[in-house]
């Protein structure tokens, strides 16, 4: 077939982002870093995590001498967001003479360049460091660009470069990335003047540059011959077309929530892990197709992928008109059989010391409904979802031209399990006490709520904040997120007397993260009267809002919490009232003593399942505290005889150990009764009080 030159086709060229006006004046580190965050900019050129740069440059060494240094991007970082300090820097003149080596090993290279070191402090190099220095350019870029691999994952990958690019680009057979790749290319760059690209089979792209504008624009100029490519030969009805339609997205939403958290469950490894739906229009595309179920099981689409992603994702066989009940029968055979199938992988390719990853898929594909992808936390699902978007974009590009094939179960477990692979997931921080975790917190807005939460979230659990003060909650959102990450919070308006609010609020986490594992009742309100002055609407709201939501809240943790049947905690923030009578509070002791019981009767009945409940029992927490902003601080004043402004004095002077509790103190007890470190206690309760006779447990 006679194609158009497809350099003329320039309108699909990717977006060039250089602006002289913010790029480096000079050519060297600064101009590596600017460069590549622009292609880390696009997704379809370099994946998360994935892809290397380098520039080479002349410093001065401790001793003032002038030093050539390849600056080579260091192992596990993101070139979208890398600083100048996530470059690896080592002495060129050291790492030449390699290239005349007859063969290396993996561990011989590796220890080999960190003796080549030429600043300490810096991070370890990336996998590909050879290929830099091997090709004999000041500039350097590997990519995945989805353009690329599609082309260089179909039978006839080595044709359709020729047919592009002529003479002007090389082809690479897959091998893993190591010694013998980096010499294969470096020579064939070195042997052949004209190259302007390399492409390797199943894998990526290289290109490069006398200048580090030259070696993106070159980058994005080769990407964009291939997309041009492509979009001549697209399909009309991609992936064979629709097998099935998208279910309306509150049918959706309704299916989700009674199946993630039974999929997350079923997911769990040594820690729960967080899920993140996808129903996009390109994910919905592949999904509800004719071919997405076998198509889907050929293999990754890169071997960057494959750690993230696993081999292949579960496809579930659903289709919406099967209704609920079959689709989470679905899930939970499948999960099964994705398990069974992982165990016999690792067993027929395992070497000597190798242990196997928890054995659930990562990804998970369902008609209809979209695409779930699972991590250790949010940011680890995000990466899977990009990563398996950009599978769909290469599978979608290369059955168009003849069929999309991938590594062989050999070759992926060769990647998944390589040492040097390993390594960079090695770099990741020792994991938290409640890593993956999911805790919803309510009237977390302010005060003792606020406080959990932000314990919660430093030892690494995802939190909902509900709360009836919706503006209030947001902005803990906003600020959890500013200081743990990645969509670390999330808040969700809540009244916890209206039983629709509250099963709204559990739905808006499932939907979020895939469940709940923690969940900690604390929404309060306060009153004091005398028990004639006592209304029976000060009775029933404090029974309505302290007693009744504690048990709507409850009740959707213990159903929740089953369908994971992972186990789980609910704490109770009761009070000092709980245990201890006093005068003017009828109202409000009686509501937090209820509190308690129910705390106690749930024990009883969590007990089979894992579901530990536990309560913490305050008093008299003024600080950051909604509620003693209010009437309850004049009303309590009085009762004991003292202006509002002394009665955080005689708070404090009426306990034991003399001090002021804080919302941050029953934080660390509600902690503690969630974490792992107290899997033996539930019925329990702690009283954080600084020390109060009469409400001394017994």
């Amino acid at each position: 077939m006679t194609t158009a030159d497809p350099r003329a086709t320039s309108q699909t060229l990717p977006i060039s982002r250089w602006d002289d006006a913010d790029a480096p004046q000079s050519d060297g580190l600064a101009a590596l870093t600017y460069r590549s965050n622009l292609l880390g900019a696009d997704r379809t050129l370099v994946n998360i995590y994935g892809g290397n740069t380098s520039t080479k440059s002349v410093e001065k060494d401790h001793l003032g001498r002038d030093v050539t240094v390849l600056w080579v991007k260091g192992s596990g970082s993101d070139i979208a967001s890398i600083t100048h300090q996530g470059f690896a820097g080592l002495k060129l003149d050291e790492v030449l003479p390699l290239f005349d080596r007859a063969a290396m090993s993996d561990e011989e290279m590796t220890a080999y360049l960190d003796r080549t070191t030429f600043e300490p402090g810096r991070p370890r190099q990336s996998i590909e460091t050879l290929l830099h220095a091997f090709v004999p350019a000041r500039h350097v870029d590997h990519t995945h660009p989805d353009a690329i691999i599609a082309i260089a994952c179909t039978p006839r990958g080595p044709e359709i470069m020729r047919e592009i690019y002529g003479e002007r680009a090389a082809w690479v057979d897959y091998i893993r990335p190591g010694f013998t790749l980096s010499q294969q290319i470096g020579a064939a760059v070195r042997e052949n003047p004209g190259l302007e690209a390399v492409v390797m089979g199943k894998h990526g792209l290289v290109t490069w540059g006398d200048t580090s504008r030259e070696s993106y624009e070159r980058t994005l100029r080769i990407i964009g011959e291939a997309q041009a490519y492509l979009d001549a030969h697209a399909e009309a009805q991609p992936f064979g077309g629709v097998r099935v339609e998208t279910v309306e997205a509150a049918r959706r939403d309704a299916l989700l929530v009674a199946l993630l958290p039974i999929l997350r469950g079923a997911m769990k490894g040594q820690r729960p892990v967080i899920l993140s739906v996808d129903s996009s229009p390109e994910v919905m595309e592949f999904v509800n197709s004719h071919a997405a179920a076998d198509l889907s099981q050929v293999g990754a689409a890169c071997p960057d992928h494959l750690v993230h992603t696993k081999r292949v994702p579960l496809y579930l066989d659903w289709t919406p008109d099967q209704g609920q009940g079959a689709l989470i029968a679905a899930v939970k055979s499948g999960v099964e059989r994705f398990k069974a199938e992982y165990a016999a992988y690792f067993e027929e390719h395992r070497g000597e010391g190798d242990v196997m990853f928890t054995p659930a898929p990562r990804v998970v594909l369902i008609p209809g409904l979209g695409m779930v992808s699972s991590g250790p936390d949010a940011m680890g699902a995000e990466v899977s979802r990009q990563l398996y978007l950009r599978a769909i974009q290469v599978m979608k590009a290369a059955s168009s031209l003849g069929g999309f094939m991938s590594l062989s179960a050999a070759e992926s477990y060769a990647i998944e399990y390589w040492p040097l692979e390993l390594y960079k997931l090695s770099l990741k921080p020792a994991p938290k006490a409640l890593d993956g975790h999911v805790a919803l917190v309510t009237g977390a807005a302010s005060g003792i709520g606020r406080a959990i939460a932000a314990r919660l979230a430093q030892d690494g659990a995802h939190i909902v904040i509900a709360d009836l003060n919706a503006d209030g909650g947001q902005t803990v959102a906003d600020d959890l997120r500013r200081a743990r990450g990645f969509r670390r919070a999330t808040g969700v308006p809540m009244n916890v007397t209206e039983e629709a609010q509250v099963q709204g609020a559990y739905a808006h986490a499932v939907l979020c993260y895939g469940g709940v594992d923690i969940a900690v009742n604390n929404a309060g309100i306060a009153s004091s009267a005398p028990i004639e002055d006592t209304s029976l609407e000060m009775w029933n709201r404090n029974q309505s809002i302290l007693s009744t939501g504690y048990f709507l809240v409850a009740r959707e943790a213990f159903r929740l919490m089953r369908a994971q049947g992972t186990g789980g905690n609910l704490v109770f923030i009761g009070s000092k009232n709980s245990v201890a009578a006093g005068k003017n509070a009828a109202a409000y002791s009686a509501a937090k003593a209820a509190e308690l019981h129910l705390a106690r009767c749930l024990a009883e009945e969590g007990g089979a399942a894992g579901i530990r409940v536990n309560s913490v029992l305050p008093d008299g927490i003024l600080a950051g505290s909604s509620i003693w902003d209010g009437r309850w601080r004049a009303e309590r004043a009085a009762t004991y005889g003292i202006e509002p402004q002394e009665l955080e004095a005689f708070y404090r002077n009426r306990t034991t150990l003399k001090v002021n509790v804080l919302p941050e103190d029953v934080a660390e007890a509600a902690c503690w009764l969630a974490s792992p470190g107290a899997a033996k206690t539930t019925g329990g309760v702690i009283t954080v009080d600084g020390g109060v006779p009469t409400a001394y447990v017994r």
